[in-house]
This record gives structure tokens, sequence and C-alpha cells, in this order.
């Protein structure tokens, strides 16, 4: 699931995949801002079927809440 995750964050941020590690924060390290937030909310959403709540977006610090988020919402 992280090489997905990689890809879809890859894409959707224009980054270097070599930054998307799990331990990458998403403001600091990936430089992502509340816009890019959403939008890379919506792209997740459309890439695995799942939804993500406004509580939730805003409590993703890191690529692991990422997967941790995908993971939990796929079972």
């Amino acid at each position: 699931m992280l090489n997905k995750i990689k890809e879809v964050l890859t894409e959707a941020l224009n980054t270097d995949p070599e930054l998307v590690v799990p331990e990458a924060r998403l403001a600091e390290d990936l430089e992502i801002d509340s816009l890019a937030a959403v939008e890379l909310a919506l792209e997740l959403e459309d890439t695995f079927g799942i939804e993500i709540s406004d509580e939730q977006l805003a409590g993703l610090k890191t690529v692991q809440d990422i997967l941790d988020l995908v993971a939990a919402a796929k079972k």
C-alpha cells in the first residue's frame, strides 16, 4: 500500500518520491499546505474508494498517518 500512496502523493504534490517515506511529516518535509491537503484527500478518496472527514484530514501529520487511515478505512 505504501507504493500506491507514494504514487498518489508524488503525482498530487509533484514531489520527489524519495521524500515520501512513512516518517515524512506532511507540512514540514513535504510542504503540504491546507489547500494541497484537501486536494490530496480528494485524490486518496478517489484512488482508494474511501471517505476522509475534515477531522481525519486535520489529524494527518505524517505519511504513516495516511497509511494508517487508508488501512483502517479499507477494513
